[in-house]
């Protein structure tokens, strides 16, 4: 087995579609808005490929992304054999048992297991005159949300330019919002991200509400609808359950400083 770096989008494709219901987020970084900043890794013999990693370096600390079902052997190996090529520091989600590639003293932050899930049945859009779509210009009320509902937020504010964001308001105050990490038409999927409610309006289902009118609005372009949860965060789990996702996967997430 060696391995590979690989440029031919149609053969990542070919390799990502068969555990789409683990790797959207990777599929989604087929998409010509992130190509670029993506490089990909691969464990091969001939035409036959055992596994596949990407680092994405389109943040100030790179992160890399490597997912598989059933035998962790190749993966293992993989990520072995491209260690000495990775950067000095940078994010990692990687399937269970993989972080044992690291040492202890390599994992400068461990936080924690997390659950993939993708929406099997799509809930029923309700009406709600108190949800917008959200706009560049919306920016700044949303940079305040997260500062006080999820200060810890990944957020690209390039992202709001898909048109995929949607925002819960009481009078003219912003008290939630729901975005995407990924959206690509062109491969048919998306990941949810950026989702948060204002502590002092929890509990109103305000969460859900937003969760299902994102979701019907990218499943006019996207077949695959994913999200990454905390696998303690049973609040979100349930309401994730509740707007029709499943589990379909593991990955421990973590920041990893090589010795």
């Amino acid at each position: 087995m060696e391995i590979r770096k690989l440029t031919d989008r149609s053969l990542i494709l070919s390799v990502l579609r068969k555990d789409e219901d683990i790797q959207y987020y990777s599929l989604g970084d087929l998409d010509d808005f992130f190509w670029p900043l993506t490089t990909w890794y691969a464990l091969g013999s001939g035409n036959e490929i055992y596994s596949i990693g990407m680092l994405y370096s389109g943040s100030a600390i790179p992160t890399l992304l490597l997912f598989c079902k059933g035998d962790t052997y190749p993966s293992m190996q993989l990520l072995k054999r491209i260690r000495p090529e990775l950067p000095g520091k940078f994010y990692a989600h990687l399937t269970p048992p993989l972080i044992n590639v690291f040492g202890k003293d390599e994992i400068l932050e461990n936080y924690g297991l997390h659950y993939k899930m993708v929406m099997k049945e799509l809930g029923e859009d309700a009406s709600d005159p108190q949800i917008e779509r959200l706009k560049l210009s919306d920016i700044d009320r949303i940079l305040k949300l997260y500062s006080v509902a999820y200060p810890s937020n990944w957020f690209d504010r390039r992202m709001l330019e898909t048109r995929k964001y949607f925002g819960y308001f009481i009078g003219s105050d912003l008290v939630g919002i729901s975005g995407i990490h990924v959206f690509s038409p062109e491969y048919r999927v998306a990941a949810l991200g950026n989702i948060a409610v204002n502590p002092d309006y929890r509990g109103k289902g305000i969460a859900y509400k937003l969760t299902v009118r994102l979701c019907n609005d990218l499943s006019k372009d996207a077949d695959i609808i994913g999200l990454n949860v905390s696998t303690v965060n049973d609040h979100a789990i349930r309401c994730y359950r509740k707007a029709g996702f499943e589990i379909t996967g593991e990955y421990d997430e973590c920041l990893i400083g090589l010795k």
